[in-house]
């Protein structure tokens, strides 16, 4: 019964976030910071209201100032958009790539941009076997014909890093080989070190390389839609700046960005929090579900796999999760959790014991 439940209830949604149909009282399947939006982030917005009879700042200038202090680059570096997923098929439609190679399973977006720009698109599988790590695999996979790679530090849903020695041989090799790489690093500031583990510093030394991040999974603002891309290739730079909309970040989004920007202690504080609920919510879910099996990551979610059907149990009792059977590379019965605050992993924790109990 449950089963034939769980799968009229499981829609083909390559996202997270579909609270809009279900009557969910908590929602785990959206992977953002648990500590909210930060209040001066939320005046910000709210302040921004008085400008909506203008236009948005043509080229968000001041934004763009807000992001290279805070990522310490020139400013000449910085494209933003309107979120991560409006740059990457922005990246595409300016390479216009033969050939695309993509890591699986990995964010959906990557390969929706790469089929915007009509090239081919060769999909590498990460092993469950070997954790689902890039490992020096993915280094000898790469060919003189792929055009771009799309990486991501650290990747969604598995939540696994890209260790620092492994990532500059593979942007040094694609260098050699003229691939472009487009590495996403939109979950990196979630991570124990985050910031120092960036590839930032390091763009003049790769020209090939495109760096994008986003505010919406940091501070909470996936309804806003804000994300920057870096990159040293002034030309480059030029053709993707063409692929992107005119005014294609609102006042609200270019306001919010800017106060984020200055939130220094508010990135500080995160990786901590996250650490210490991942690993409670680790523990927690060996005691309450040894029927789950977990793939622990480094980011601020978790990817889990089960036989029985998690997603409609507890959609049921009003949480949400993701179901990742739409993840190239995984199939049924693997789902990803977020780690939230910690009296919300409690019930998420309390509400497996009793389906256990239950089942």
């Amino acid at each position: 019964m449950k089963s034939e439940w769980n799968r009229s209830c499981i829609e083909q949604n390559l996202h997270g976030g579909d609270v809009y149909r279900h009557p969910v009282k908590l929602d785990f399947s959206v992977n953002i910071n648990p500590l909210g939006i930060p209040p001066r982030v939320q005046e910000a917005i709210a302040d921004a209201l008085q400008y909506c009879t203008r236009y948005p700042e043509y080229g968000s200038g001041r934004l763009i100032q807000a992001v290279a202090a805070m990522e310490g680059v020139p400013e000449e570096m910085i494209l933003c958009g309107n979120g991560a997923s409006e740059l990457f098929p922005a990246v595409v439609h300016a390479l216009s790539p033969k050939k695309t190679l993509i890591p699986v399973p990995s964010f959906y977006g990557y390969e929706r941009a790469a089929k915007a720009g009509g090239g081919e698109i060769r999909f590498f599988p990460l092993s469950e076997q070997e954790d689902f790590l890039v490992t020096e695999a993915l280094e000898e996979a790469l060919d003189r014909d792929d055009d771009l790679l799309f990486l991501a530090n650290p990747n969604n849903p598995t939540g696994k890093r890209i260790s620092g020695e492994r990532l500059e041989r593979i942007l040094g090799r694609c260098r050699t080989l003229g691939i472009r790489v487009v590495l996403d690093e939109c979950f990196l500031d979630f991570t124990q070190g985050g910031r120092g583990q960036s590839m930032v510093p390091s763009l003049s030394e790769y020209p090939n390389l495109i760096v994008v991040r986003a505010f919406t999974k940091l501070y909470a603002l996936p309804g806003v839609r804000l994300g920057y891309l870096l990159c040293a290739d002034r030309i480059l730079r030029e053709r993707i700046a063409l692929q992107l909309p005119e005014w294609n970040v609102s006042v609200f989004a270019q306001a919010a960005g800017i106060a984020a920007a200055a939130e220094c202690g508010f990135r500080q504080r995160t990786p901590d929090y996250i650490k210490k609920e991942r690993n409670d919510l680790l523990s927690g879910l060996a005691q309450a579900a040894p029927w789950l099996k977990v793939y622990p990551g480094d980011a601020n979610f978790l990817l889990l796999r089960t036989e029985y059907p998690l997603y409609g149990m507890l959609l049921e009792r009003g949480i949400l999760i993701r179901d990742c059977s739409s993840f190239r590379g995984l199939s049924k019965g693997y789902y990803r959790i977020a780690v939230k605050r910690h009296e919300e992993n409690e019930i998420l924790l309390n509400t497996i014991r009793d389906i256990e109990i239950n089942s």
